[in-house]
């Protein structure tokens, strides 16, 4: 208990030493003297309400899990993710390198005053300050680098030294002045002084309420100081919030105290001359002609060198004794520039070994016991040189609070156990403080938030392969849930319909061009869900439900869902996904699969990819068959043993899962830009619009853009003419913006009948006419995929349709980009499977362009009406 007690008041000091800084002793009495004691007050609290929140909100996060190295970045990545974290990170890290130059220059004005009143100088003001801040900084490098233990020890002396000079402060207010210091505007406690410096008096172009505002914020901003060094704390989680806040509370009781003792005792304008007495107020202007003296000539000519609205070193002079606050400026700005030098190089680190952005790896290599980072220093060291060039305290301190405010608007959390988090409260601080960022300078504001956008877009446009749990993540699937939830309430109409797509791809990577094209259409536009039905034992179906798959479409970019069941055939698996796949409203509606090429060798797999086509079609599902010249399964040629290669393609794939190594992003057709090409469109029956939509959403992308897209319908040959104005006229309706339409006329010719024979010659059952009765049982019970003359003669004429349909395809588009045709439709029990599957494949044979047919379900996915 003594351990995490101590632990909390080292950490608390930490806070302190870095919130009293150089703003306490060189520019609080300014800015009391620029706003007023009332409206610095009020400058006050609302720093510390800001950094208050912030401090709950840090708290919080601190409790939200275990805190490692990195401090302030290591809380907010955690919580909110590597986005959002990183770029805050990394402008933290920044802000705090700033900071360091701006505690470096407020030590260097206040040894150059002293140099100046002793007569010494080494260049000229500005360069003084600027060779005295350079040679600071270097020595707090090399007392940095020397390790934690010498920093602890050092921040310990400095804070003796402030609180010293603190009580040195305090009982120079009380002794009464003497003739020097009334020369200098001192009179110790006055009433009247009091309500006089009570109201503001602005001056100069930073005179106004959020001009002052802007330089005194960074004097707030040392909060993280303790959280910045989680790394080295034994219970960050306790150290944390305790040290945090009650650093908070003292540090702002002592400005409060300070400038309302600094208001009560100094005038704002002196001379500093001991002969500016006055025995008459008649002519006399300002407070002290009441006390006896006359500045009347200084503050007309605007030439006053001191009072709290001229002489920075006012509490220097109001003091006992005036050295000891010169030791207190020491101390505060030394210890403030010393955190923040170690503050930025921890977050520095850390968030380069993360390895959220490019080219700062180099950073994070930590060196020694303590993991220092050595390299982190020498860059804290190098962007604090720069800023020191400005040598302008007032130009700094604005730079820091708009970085320092842009990060505290992001300080959430998610399930903290510090019971006085509050969302709300956190909702509030990130409220006032993007409305401050933009009162104090609204285009450094700009800048600041444009930075976070940038880093943040371009995190997420890497998607660093982290997963650390974070808020965002919580907040994404609330968002997704609820927006699902909400789609119950709106009913379906025909102008948000979209082909939501079920696509049985089996592994993905094992056919990467149904991926590329399914999603070349779906992308950004509708639901795409790759589908894997596994026919093995139930002993796999973890590995069907692997990540992988998910893996290795985040990796192609395919924005697609995956989904494996485990069935005992094909048509078993699809059946369960037809039925269960999807989310409320947001379910499939068309089912893709690729043509069985092998569908010759295995009958029975043959009747179940057309029982799979039925059950698709009894569900309402669109359908739609691709075929392509080369195949589509990387891991089989057409003219290889189907039977060994699906036994090798099993293991293949599942060997390679075990492993977590997937085939190579193997490029395809549908990744290339297709150029002036067609895109011809067979759109043979009144399907509700399927096969029309799904070329229009082609041509809508970059690669198929340049394609024209042609449509072939039949029609009779008296009235070519008037059909194609009526199609035309219908499209136009529609807004498809196809403009080349041709009516087909020709009559079936029967030119390749025999071969379509010959191809179903395998599966017809031979009968006597003694059996004819019979035949229908026998095939049903034992090979359903049979044809017997019956089959043959009922769908001869869709049969000779087909037959003639290869022989348009052959003649109208060997060049085409992709071919779309109607799918014929065989009825279940009326048309064999293999009648069926006879007529896909001599359709689409020998075509070089990919064939896609498709078929509707019969409901309009296409309208011309405004409701």
């Amino acid at each position: 208990m003594v351990n995490v007690g101590f632990v909390c008041v080292c950490l608390q000091i930490r806070c302190m030493l870095n919130i009293w800084g150089v703003i306490l002793y060189l520019r609080l009495p300014w800015i009391t003297a620029q706003a007023g004691i009332g409206l610095t007050w009020v400058i006050i609290l609302l720093s510390s309400c800001i950094t208050g929140i912030t401090g709950l909100s840090t708290s919080a996060i601190a409790t939200n899990g275990k805190v490692k190295g990195g401090g302030t970045y290591f809380l907010i990545s955690r919580s909110l993710g590597p986005e959002l974290g990183g770029s805050i990170g990394l402008i933290l890290a920044f802000a705090n390198a700033v900071s360091v130059s701006m505690h470096t220059v407020g030590f260097a004005e206040t040894v150059q005053e002293l140099m100046h009143e002793n007569g010494a100088a080494i260049v000229d003001p500005i360069n003084d300050i600027r060779i005295i801040s350079v040679i600071t900084v270097t020595c707090l490098l090399a007392i940095s680098l020397a390790g934690m233990e010498w920093e602890s020890k050092a921040q310990i002396l400095f804070f003796l030294v402030i609180m010293v000079s603190f009580g040195n402060y305090i009982v120079g207010t009380i002794i009464p002045a003497s003739q020097q210091k009334q020369a200098k505007g001192f009179f110790s406690y006055r009433a009247d002084i009091f309500a006089t410096n009570f109201v503001p008096s602005w001056r100069g172009p930073e005179g106004s309420f959020f001009g002052m505002f802007s330089i005194f914020f960074p004097s707030a901003t040392g909060i993280l100081a303790g959280a910045n060094i989680s790394g080295d704390l034994k219970d960050p989680t306790v150290a944390i919030p305790r040290g945090t806040l009650m650093a908070i509370f003292w540090t702002t009781l002592s400005y409060l105290i300070i400038s309302a003792t600094i208001g009560a005792c100094v005038v704002r304008d002196a001379s500093g001359l001991v002969n500016d007495t006055s025995l008459t107020t008649d002519d006399c202007v300002g407070l002290a002609c009441q006390y006896g003296w006359d500045f009347t000539d200084c503050i007309n000519n605007n030439t006053c060198t001191y009072g709290i609205s001229n002489y920075y070193q006012t509490m220097s002079m109001v003091s006992g004794f005036a050295p000891l606050i010169t030791a207190g400026i020491f101390g505060a700005t030394l210890s403030s520039a010393l955190a923040c030098l170690v503050s930025a190089a921890k977050v520095f680190q850390c968030l380069c070994k993360d390895k959220l952005y490019p080219l700062i790896g180099f950073f994070g290599k930590g060196y020694g016991k303590n993991d220092e980072p050595l390299r982190g220093y020498i860059l804290t060291y190098i962007i604090a040189v720069c800023f020191i060039l400005i040598a302008e305290l007032n130009t700094i301190a604005p730079i820091i609070s708009n970085f320092f405010l842009c990060s505290y608007c992001l300080h959430f959390c998610w399930r903290p156990s510090f019971q006085y988090y509050s969302k709300w409260a956190s909702l509030l601080g990130a409220v006032v403080s993007v409305v401050v960022m933009f009162l104090l300078t609204w285009w450094a504001a700009l800048i600041a938030i444009g930075i976070v956008v940038f880093l943040l877009g371009y995190a997420l446009y890497k998607r660093p392969a982290v997963n650390w749990g974070s808020s965002v993540q919580a907040s994404s699937y609330n968002m997704a849930l609820s927006y699902c939830i909400g789609l119950n309430f709106v009913e379906d109409h025909i102008k948000n319909y979209r082909p939501q797509c079920l696509v049985l791809t089996g592994p993905p990577s094992s056919r990467p061009a149904l991926v590329d094209f399914v999603s070349s259409f779906t992308k950004g536009l509708s639901l795409m869900v790759c589908a894997h039905v596994l026919i093995v034992s139930s002993a796999l179906s973890e590995t069907a439900r692997s990540s992988s798959h998910v893996t290795w479409l985040n990796q192609r970019k395919v924005k697609s869902f995956y989904q494996g069941v485990v069935a005992r055939d094909l048509q078993s698996g699809a059946n369960i996904l037809l039925q269960g796949a999807g989310l409320g409203r947001i379910r499939p509606n068309v089912m893709l699969m690729g043509f069985k090429a092998d569908w010759r060798d295995t009958p029975q797999a043959a009747h179940s990819y057309i029982g799979t086509l039925h059950d698709a079609f009894d569900l309402q599902y669109g359908v739609c068959v691709l075929r392509m010249k080369e195949g589509l399964d990387v891991y089989r040629s057409p003219q290889s043993d189907s039977k060994n290669l699906q036994v090798h393609h099993q293991f293949a794939w599942i060997n390679k899962l075990k492993y977590g190594v997937f085939a190579p992003q193997l490029g395809t057709v549908f990744q290339k830009k297709q150029g002036k090409k067609t895109i011809d469109v067979y759109w043979l029956s009144d399907d509700g619009g399927l096969t029309l939509l799904l070329p229009y959403l082609l041509t809508r992308r970059r690669r198929w853009a340049r394609c024209k897209v042609r449509v072939f319908v039949g029609g009779d040959a008296t009235r070519k003419e008037q059909q194609r104005e009526e199609i035309l006229a219908l499209i136009k309706k529609f807004r498809l913006g196809f403009h080349d339409v041709c009516i087909l006329t020709e009559g079936i010719k029967t030119m390749n009948e025999h071969q379509f024979e010959n191809m179903l010659g395998p599966f017809k059952l031979e009968t006597t006419t003694k059996q004819c009765s019979d035949s229908e049982p026998q095939r049903g019970n034992k090979q359903p995929w049979r044809i017997t003359e019956q089959d043959l003669e009922r769908n001869r004429a869709k049969s000779l349709r087909q037959i003639r349909l290869n022989e348009i395809l052959q003649e109208y588009s060997r060049e085409a980009a992709l071919i779309v045709i109607t799918m014929p439709v065989g009825r279940r029990g009326i048309c064999p499977s293999t009648l069926y599957l006879a007529w896909l494949d001599f359709v689409s044979r020998d075509l070089r362009p990919p064939v896609l047919m498709i078929r509707g379900n019969q409901e309009n996915v296409l309208t011309f009406y405004c409701q």
